[in-house]
Order: C-alpha cells, then structure tokens, then sequence
C-alpha cells in the first residue's frame, strides 16, 4: 500500500540522543502496539467496508448489507430544519420562527472561498479521495498512538455529513442524539459504508453543499448562510476571506473558538484557516497576508426565534397560527408528526392577519387600558362570511418578563389554542338564545312577564329534566330594581333584561340553546370542559373566548352563516411548493329570517334607550352589538358589527378574580365597569380606525313592530314602555 508517511519503525526526528536500555524497551513496545493498532484496525475497516458481516463489530450481516446497499434518500437530500417565515395579509413578515435557524441556500449562493476554507481546514484531500482517506486514517492512528492521546481524527468530510445527518434527524430526541455521536466501532463503520454510496450517487461538489448547510457553525447559527448573518449581518455569498475562514475555523470546536466570546481564540484559528488555504493554493500570499492582517470585524446579531420577535402587538396572533399547525390533522395524523412539521421549518406562512387592523385593535386596547393596570383587554376581529381572523390584540404584550407586565397567554383565544380559561361572556350570550327561540318558531314580537326578579324554572334539557332544587331555591335579579315586565324581544334586549330571557329559555328548553351554541363555535367552554345545560346559559355564565365571541357575532353579521376561524390562507416551502391547509368550514347556522330578526334587536341596543347607545361609529355608519356584563363585574364585554367586520371586545382581570369595581383604569377612577362603558369604547375606538375609508353598508333588517304603549297608571320603570336611557346600565 502506498503511502507518504514515514517508516513506521524510524524514530522521530526529535528523539533524544542515547536513551536508555529501559527507554528503549518501552519505545519499542509502544511503536509495536501503534502498529499492531494499524493493522487491525485497517484491517477491521477494510474486512466491514468489503465484507457484511457481523463478526466482532457487532453488526448484523442484514444491517450492514442494508446499510451498505440501500442508503435513504435522507441522505442524499436530508430534510433540513430551516426557519419559517409567516407573513401577515399583505405580505408584511410577522415573526422568523424556528427550532434550529438555518437558511438552505445553493453551491452558486455560497461564497467560493467559504468552501475552499472548509475544505482546506476540515479535509484537504477531499477531492482526492473517496469516502474513506486510508492515509488519513494511518497518519491519524500513528500521531495518537505517539502522542498518547486522541488529538487527531481521520473522518473525511463526507463521513462527517454522514454524521451530522444522523444528528439532525435525531431531532430533539437526546437519546438519539446520543446515539449518533456514540463512538463505536460499529457506528464508524456504518457511517463509513454510507459514505462510500453517497460518494457513488452524489458529487463532491454536491456532498459539500450538503455538507455546508447541516454543519452547526455556534450560537444558534445551522448552515453557513445563518452563520454568515449571525457573525458577520451579511449574505455568505459577500463573505471576505478573513470572514470565510472565521466560520471554518468554527466547525472543530464552535465554543471553543466562538469569536464573541474568545475573540483570540478565534482569531488564531482563523488564521490557521488561511494558512491551510495558501497552503493548498486557493488564496495568493497577498490575499492571506491581507486576510490575517483583518481584525475580526464581528458585526453579531443575537439570535432571534419565536414569536417573541414578532412585530409590534402580533405574538400572540403569531402563537396562534403555530397552534393551527399543532393541532390541525391537515398538517399530520398525529401531534407528533404535525410537531415535525412545524420544528422541520422551511416554510413561508401566508396568514389572514390584515396589518390596518391589527393596528386598530391594538391601538385600541393599548389607548384605553395600561399594562400596569389590573386589568387588561383583548380584542379579536373576524370577517363575516369567511372567519378570517384579520386582528387579534390585547394589552399586555407578547414575552416572557413578568416584570414588564408580559405575558405568553393569548387571553383572545381557548386554552387548548395557548389561551387561558376564557371569561363569562354576560349578557352578550343573550342573543344566541334569541336565534334558538326564532328558529324553533317563536316570534320576534314574542312577550313575557319578565318581572324583576324569578325563580329559575324548571327546564328541559337534551337528556332530560332540570330542576330547581335549591333550598331556597335559585332565583334570578334584573339589573335594575325599576326593570320589569311585560317586555317584548326588541326592547327586552335593548334593556337586557335577564328574567326575559329566562323565560323564553324554559319555553324552548336548555336543549335548543346549547345546539345553537353548537351551530355557533361554542362546542364547549375555553377551558375545553363540556358546556352545562343550565338555565343561568342565557346570562353568559360559561366562559369563552374574544375569538369565539368575535365568530358568533360574526355569524350574525353573515346572514346566519357560521365559518370556523380561519388564520392561515397559503403556505408554501422555501422551494415555492405549495402545502395544504386548513379548508374553510362554513355552515348555516340559522335562516336568513332569523338573521334580520337579530340586525334588528341588535341594532336597537346601539340606538337611544339601548345599552350601547353611546357606541355609534364615524358618519353614522350602522351597527349591531351587545353588552355584556358577568358576575360581580369580573368581566365586561362589548361585541358588535358591520356587514364587513365583527369585534369582539372583552376586559377584566386577565386570571378572572378582579372585580370591577372601585377600580383605575387607564388613570381613570370608576365606580362599576359595565359593558357600555368599558370595552364598549374600546370596540368604537377599533371599528372606526378600521373601517376609516371603507364603503358603508347596510345590515338586512326586519319589520318588529314596537308594543303598544303601556296604559296601567301604577307601571313604573322601563316596563312601562319608555325604557331607560342611563348610560351605564350595561347589562349582564
């Protein structure tokens, strides 16, 4: 065998003259025992790379045959973990998400000096050899058995690749992990068959591009494209030669010579690098002389991953769209193959968040409530007719510092979605018992008694009875003590007026108010816990979410059609190939009848006399809505909407125990937080900066004739007719 290394018997140039007898005793047993290692390693190397057997290598002849005559094609093109890019309605980037940051870029975007770096200082015989370099290897076992150490390897390149393929398909299993840096024999000689057929199928030039964008380069940075903007803000393909052979020098030992933090370090390996680079002829003496008389020149930009650097007021949106994938089963069967998915990266997320209005929303929430404050806001906007989410805002932002008032829950949404538990939505539920009551027949004139406080009847429900069998039993108050009956569906929710509604839930049953809910994205409570059929439903009493609220609502808007929240519109990978998404679930929810019932007794609400009657938007642009206040003022909503927009505006204490009275907001004292006059201005506030410049419309309405005015001379309060015009009676 051929080979440039010297006589295996002669002794170093630097052996001290005359040694000892006993010296040289323990001199020839260790050249002896160098030469025996040479000999049955190569041999062990040669007899497992030509023959697949098992023998003392621990390896099956049917593994090592596979391993050897059927490399996976993961290999040849591994499935890379890049970072993913999701970009709002228009095109503007939201958030670079990632498990691991890396940029895949092509052997004509690398610059040329990079790769004549990596290979003059990792294996300068790469393009001499095949997979294995036997001389390397000799050379590498005759210097470790001198110097009494391992100080030097002899994987080629390609094994190297080989191994890093291992390693980034191990993913985030440590115990794979493990076991693809192991060092055995066995391990090294199925990498090395692997090698010698990836060096049949694919070219040097292509093995080195591979080679080059797995490689971790420290500090976060896979792929010389994420190094080159890590260390230096700047494409590889600009790269200098000093800041080429910084980055190659990194791949030994990234801590070790990590230039922020051992700048010298770093710089001696560096100019090793452009020594090895002279050496082999790739640079000029010139071009080195010149490289090594550059100062680093680290233009470091710290690492960035998550939504946490999403634009201003988008994290939370940006967590909710990496929940879709998570949970979507379009984007696996599994949650592990769809956790896969989103940690392999490399895609291009084109989502529904429109930017005017995010802005809106959160200029909105931002301007009416303080970060400091003990309570907080959240608003969701959705797109009657689609569920396209187009705004998801609250007001304490998006991190991790608890300090500065952040927070990683999104209180807009379920908390199987990353939110919390949601809140009681109050009255603002009311009028989805009023779809329940037109669609099993009941007219929009509908009266009852509805006197000022009740005892919660008896009810049935889909399985069977409800009873009240609380000793005393349960009853039910209306807001006001002047409120009570008879009341008619339009003015009993302009009032929201509870035993009302109480009345026509026993008439149509539990049953038929929790399938509207159904109908209506409301399947269960934000917690995930089942929904209860109560009789308190019809008071808002069982917690969601802004985003559910913002679909109903939105549902109302659309003439009765209900669409699942949408959130993402297209995604594509980084090599432009479009992957499937989430498909838009729309289903009529109730009649178009039903739906202009609804326009109107919710438009009435935002007329004189309603709850919301302070609320009316820029050039009297028609509105819907309702408000909504829960128990012991622990939450306050509004929710509302246009032909074109529905939001949903809830504010409370973001863990639910805050009760809303006596209580600063915004450095404004308030004696009770009622739905009108605490989310309600914040809902105004969002839906005239969104809607600004938009074309008016109009909601489809019905003709509810108003009752006949009243006659008892003894009436009092808004039975009477003349309903009460307080501003701050919000209703639960």
């Amino acid at each position: 065998m051929e080979s440039n290394l010297p006589p295996i018997w002669s002794a170093p140039e630097d052996e001290p003259p005359a040694p000892s007898r006993k010296n040289s005793a323990l001199r020839f047993a260790r050249y002896g025992a160098t030469f025996l290692g040479v000999s049955v390693v190569s041999g062990a190397l040669l007899a497992g790379l030509a023959l697949p057997a098992a023998g003392a290598l621990g390896l099956t002849a049917k593994n090592t045959a596979e391993g050897f005559d059927d490399i996976p094609d993961d290999f040849k093109t591994p499935p890379l973990t890049q970072a993913t890019q999701v970009f709002d309605a228009k095109g503007g980037l939201i958030a670079k998400v990632y498990e691991r940051d890396r940029t895949v870029i092509t052997a004509e975007q690398m610059s040329p000096y990079m790769r004549q770096a990596q290979v003059d200082i990792e294996d300068a015989r790469f393009y001499e050899h095949g997979a294995v370099d036997l001389k390397g290897v000799l050379r590498a076992i005759s210097k470790n058995a001198e110097s009494g150490t391992a100080s030097q390897g002899a994987s080629t390149l390609t094994q190297q690749y080989v191994k890093n393929v291992n390693i980034e398909k191990a993913g985030e299993d440590q115990d794979a992990v493990r076991d693809a840096m192991r060092k055995t024999l066995g391990r090294k000689i199925q990498e090395l068959k692997i090698s010698i057929k990836l060096e049949e199928d694919l070219t040097k030039e292509q093995i080195l591009t591979n080679y080059l964008n797995i490689t971790y380069y420290g500090n976060g940075a896979y792929g010389v494209e994420a190094a080159s903007q890590r260390y230096f803000s700047k494409s590889n393909k600009d790269l200098t030669v000093a800041e080429a052979a910084t980055l190659a020098g990194l791949v030994q030992n990234p801590s070790q010579y990590d230039p922020k933090a051992h700048p010298q370090a770093a710089l001696n390996r560096r100019n090793t690098v452009i020594d090895k680079m002279l050496e082999n002829k790739h640079i000029t003496e010139e071009q080195a002389k010149e490289a090594k008389a550059t100062p680093l020149g680290l233009k470091y930009k710290d690492p960035q991953r998550g939504c946490i650097t999403a634009q201003e007021g988008m994290g939370f949106f940006c967590d909710y769209v990496r929940q879709v994938v998570k949970h979507d089963p379009v984007f696996g069967g599994t949650a592990a193959d769809r956790k896969k998915f989103w940690d392999q990266g490399g895609l291009n997320i084109y989502t529904t968040l429109d930017p005017d209005k995010q802005a809106a929303a959160q200029k909105a929430v931002s301007s009416n409530v303080r970060v400091t404050d003990s309570v907080s806001a959240a608003a969701s906007m959705v797109e009657p007719g689609s569920g396209k989410i187009l705004a998801m805002a609250q007001t304490r932002p998006y991190g991790l510092e608890q300090a500065k008032n952040q927070t990683v829950v999104n209180l807009n949404v379920d908390a199987a979605m990353g939110g919390g538990n949601g809140f009681q939505p109050g009255s603002t539920f009311k009028p989805v018992v009023a779809a329940a009551a037109m669609e099993a027949g009941l007219p929009p004139t509908q009266e009852y008694s509805s006197p000022n406080r009740i005892e919660y009847p008896t009810m049935k429900t889909c399985d069977g009875t409800w009873k009240n069998t609380g000793k005393p039993k349960t009853t039910v108050p209306n807001e006001s003590a002047s409120e009570k009956g008879p009341y008619q569906l339009k003015q009993a929710m302009a009032l929201s007026v509870n035993t009302y509604f109480i009345q026509m839930e026993q008439e149509i049953g539990l049953c038929a108010v929790k399938q509207m809910s159904n109908k209506l994205g409301i399947t269960a409570r934000a917690s995930g816990k089942p929904l209860d059929e109560v009789p308190a439903m019809a008071l808002g009493v069982e917690e969601v979410s802004p985003l559910t609220m913002a679909g109903v609502y939105a549902a109302f808007a659309a003439g009765g059609t209900y669409c699942a929240p949408v959130a993402i519109n297209k995604i594509t990978t980084v090599e432009g190939k479009d992957v499937p998404v989430p498909p838009a679930r729309c289903e009529t929810a109730f009649s178009e009848n039903t739906s202009k019932v609804l326009n109107t007794i919710l438009n009435g609400v935002t007329e004189s006399g309603g709850t919301g009657s302070a609320l009316s938007l820029e050039g009297d642009r028609q509105i819907a809505g309702k408000t909504g206040t829960s128990d012991h003022k622990k939450a306050a909503w509004f929710s509302g909407y246009t032909p074109q927009l529905a939001t949903s505006v809830w504010l409370g204490g973001p863990a639910g125990g805050v009760e809303m009275r006596n209580i600063t907001i915004n450095g404004k004292y308030r004696a009770e937080v009622f739905g009108a006059d605490g989310p309600g201005p914040i809902w105004r506030d969002a839906m005239n900066q969104a809607l600004r410049g938009t074309p008016k419309q109009s909601l489809p309405m019905a003709d509810i004739p108003d009752p006949a005015p009243r006659t008892d001379p003894n009436a009092t309060g808004s039975g009477s007719g003349a309903p009460s015009t307080d501003p701050s009676r919000g209703g639960r």
